[in-house]
């Protein structure tokens, strides 16, 4: 297996930009986290921000469990309905112990 310096240089080389460009530009593609000041989130930004999938994400918006809002055409999810969801969810946990122990 080529080392990794010489398999950047010639993947830069082919796409006739240098490593630094090519670094640049991978870096700038990287994971979109979603904006910490936004009050109402996509389902995507809001399953990245609670660290779930999409589908589950859209799971628990369909069921009810995190309650979302339409704006036009869009779906919405409230940034405050992912805490509350976490609160919930964080003493649900707590009982299920206390009742354990």
């Amino acid at each position: 297996m080529p080392e990794t310096p010489l398999s950047l240089a010639r993947l830069a080389g082919a796409l006739d930009l240098t490593e630094h460009q090519l670094l640049s530009l991978v870096a700038s593609a990287g994971p979109q986290v979603p904006d910490p000041t936004l009050i109402a989130l996509t389902v995507e930004e809001a399953a990245r921000r609670l660290g779930v999938g999409r589908t589950t994400m859209y799971a628990l918006v369909a069921s009810g469990e995190i309650p979302s809002v339409t704006i036009g055409r869009l779906r919405r999810v409230p940034a405050e309905a992912l805490k509350a969801y976490m609160a919930a969810r964080v003493q649900a946990a707590d009982t299920t112990v206390a009742l354990a122990a």
